[in-house]
């Protein structure tokens, strides 16, 4: 018979005027009660993700107990509390939704212990066969080789069967495209004050769009900006890793744009939106400005291909042909030298011309 987990009982109390998340639960033939945070400071989903963390152990005792456990009860019960705890909301939201529907849709009934390589990469080649991309069959590889390695480390299995799968070859491949200096040039050229600003702070300043729309006005401090919060569909949030906690240098045509909206806004104090919705007390979001107000304008010159992520990765590609230093991009930017290097930069056709022209030139001194 399926094991079914201990889910707790979760309860808003008010102590001391202050309305609390209550959590309940039973340890043996004991019952417990624990205060998990203020109302004010933590949505129901979040008290939820912390009384799944507190019962995953007692959860897991049980089920080491009876010996026992399905693939689905142990990422519900034991992985996603686990990891809960660590992920920022954005990562949540993704990778939840993509567990689900390609792991645990796919082996909810699965024992652990019986699960081996082969089933599991006949699931990444059934997934590349089906069209998804390199880089989502490849999340799927990395979700699964995760969950066993908790599995293991919990006592659960003795050997990770996810360990050594791979990615197909014949996953979808996406082509990433940069766009030139000119390409760029003309989508900033065809927008308003508004729009051109946010493109050039993509392509010039390297912020990703939930950074771009997370700036408040005190964050814009010339000659630099300062990245400290982001946006993510709706909702704010701090930036995406360590390193994209930073001070992005802002461009003399930056600071103009910068200087010249300022004075298009009806409120400019430090803790108002530099993109504000009409209401002014929330964001712009990046979709609804790109639908209605950019890309319509890039169709008309064949550039609706360019988004805030191509403009991203065209400031890193153009500042490396350049000759700008790594380090610097990759500080610009936020985000490591590998990264900058391996993922970001594409180097122009040009630059690896003239590169191979100087060694030919070199050979044939000698």
């Amino acid at each position: 018979m399926r094991k079914r987990y201990q889910k707790g009982s979760l309860q808003l109390r008010k102590q001391g005027g202050v309305w609390v998340w209550l959590g309940q639960w039973r340890d043996g033939e004991n019952g417990r009660t624990k205060t998990l945070g203020r109302k004010s400071e933590m949505t129901k989903t979040e008290a939820r993700g912390v009384l799944d963390g507190i019962l995953a152990p007692l959860n897991a005792k049980h089920d080491l107990q009876s010996g026992t456990i399905l693939l689905g009860d142990f990422v519900r019960g034991v992985y996603l509390p686990f990891c809960r705890r660590k992920w920022k909301r954005s990562t949540r939201m993704t990778t939840e939704q993509r567990i689900g529907q390609h792991v645990v849709a796919e082996l909810e009934g699965k024992e652990l212990r019986l699960v081996r390589r082969d089933g599991l990469q006949d699931l990444l080649d059934r997934k590349a066969a089906a069209g998804l991309s390199f880089s989502v069959v490849g999340h799927i590889r990395w979700d699964l080789r995760h969950i066993f390695r908790l599995a293991v480390a919990e006592g659960f299995i003795e050997r990770n069967p996810a360990e050594m799968l791979f990615t197909p070859q014949n996953a979808k491949r996406t082509v990433k495209r940069v766009a030139t200096a000119e390409e760029m040039a003309r989508a900033f050229a065809a927008m308003n004050l508004r729009e051109r600003l946010m493109l050039k702070l993509a392509g010039i300043a390297g912020m990703r769009p939930g950074e771009v729309f997370g700036l408040k006005w005190r964050n814009l401090e010339p000659p630099y900006v300062e990245v400290r919060q982001r946006v993510y569909q709706g909702v704010v949030d701090t930036p995406k890793s360590p390193k994209s906690f930073r001070r992005a240098a802002l461009s003399a045509s930056l600071l103009s744009d910068v200087a010249e909206w300022r004075t298009f806004c009806l409120d400019t104090s430090p803790e108002a939106w530099v993109f504000a919705s009409e209401t002014g007390k929330t964001p712009l979001r990046p979709d609804n400005v790109g639908h209605h107000h950019i890309r319509p304008k890039l169709e008309k010159l064949g550039l609706e291909w360019i988004t805030f992520q191509v403009l991203r990765r065209s400031c890193s590609s153009l500042m490396s042909d350049q000759g700008v230093d790594a380090k610097v991009v990759a500080d610009q930017l936020g985000h490591t030298l590998d990264v900058n290097q391996n993922v970001y930069t594409r180097v122009g056709f040009d630059r690896m011309a003239d590169a191979v022209n100087r060694l030919d030139s070199a050979l044939l001194v000698n």
